[in-house]
């Protein structure tokens, strides 16, 4: 996991029963910005307030730069797997292969303003799909095979604009939300079928990000409303009645935790939301 301070790029390992272990910290490079790290693995690639347009390719553990490129227009998102490196600007997306990085091996050209660089990338290798919005006046959904280089499926998500979008760790799911705020929306992958459907909030919000747990049961959601919600995804009927009245163990599990590794003020209780669809 990455950590911007006043520009200087530091990488921390957590575990839930220990404080977080300093693993490298990068004061060569100005300025950070943006930090993507493959997995648990030593690859990194940083980009600087001072140069927008610079990505560095870095080996942490060797504290060696293995490769750079500069593009014509700020860089605003990166996201790699085990197969792909993506670089996402404003009106286009760069596809290169992890294996050989010298060269761009794709470029999706005349996608729609792009102005916080929304995409993501699914963890597995075959198919690697890539999202990002189809749409800037509603919102739809472009998924684009990062392997075959091909499009595979476009659907409408939302009747605004998005504002976040996630892969499940299997790529099999996705979480959608709107500038609107109010609904999170999860879909199968690729032909886009709703499979969840939650009511964040009735007064409109910004959503900042989604994130599914590891095993795909649950999916959390940040905003600037500064409270933090979690849904379980399982239909009603699925349920226990009782977890459904008491919010279930892994919540209780989860604020148990939290508040005993934030300091007092810092921990806002959340709640879970179960969708009815």
């Amino acid at each position: 996991m990455g950590h911007v301070i006043t520009g200087i790029c530091s990488l921390f390992s957590f575990n839930v029963l220990e404080a977080p272990v300093l693993q490298y910290e990068n004061e060569s490079t100005p300025d950070i910005r943006l930090v993507e790290r493959m997995f648990n693995s030593s690859l990194l690639t940083l980009v600087s307030l001072k140069n927008p347009r610079l990505m560095q390719v870095y080996h942490f553990m060797n504290r060696s730069l293995i490769c750079e490129h500069k593009f014509g227009s700020s860089i605003l998102n990166v996201k790699m797997n085990r197969d792909r490196l993506i670089v996402c600007l404003e009106e286009c997306i760069h596809v290169y292969n992890l294996r050989d990085m010298k060269q761009v091996m794709h470029t999706i050209c005349d996608t729609p303003p792009n102005r916080t660089g929304m995409i993501d990338l699914s963890s597995c290798g075959s198919p690697s799909l890539l999202a990002y919005p189809g749409s800037t006046s509603s919102g739809q959904v472009h998924m684009f095979d990062a392997m075959s280089l091909t499009s595979v499926n476009s659907f409408m998500a939302h009747a605004n604009p998005l504002s976040a979008l996630r892969f499940n760790a299997e790529g099999t799911k996705i979480a959608t939300a709107s500038t609107k705020g109010t609904v999170i929306r999860v879909f199968s992958v690729p032909n886009g079928t709703k499979l969840f459907e939650f009511q964040r909030g009735v007064r409109p919000c910004v959503m900042h990000s989604l994130c599914f747990s590891a095993d795909s049961n649950y999916l959390c959601s940040s905003s600037n409303t500064e409270t933090i919600h979690v849904y379980k995804l399982a239909k009603a009927e699925e349920q226990p009645q009782a977890e459904v009245a008491s919010g279930g163990g892994w919540l209780e599990y989860m604020q148990q935790t939290a508040s005993a590794y934030l300091k007092v003020g810092e921990f806002k209780p959340f709640r879970s939301l179960v969708s009815k669809h």
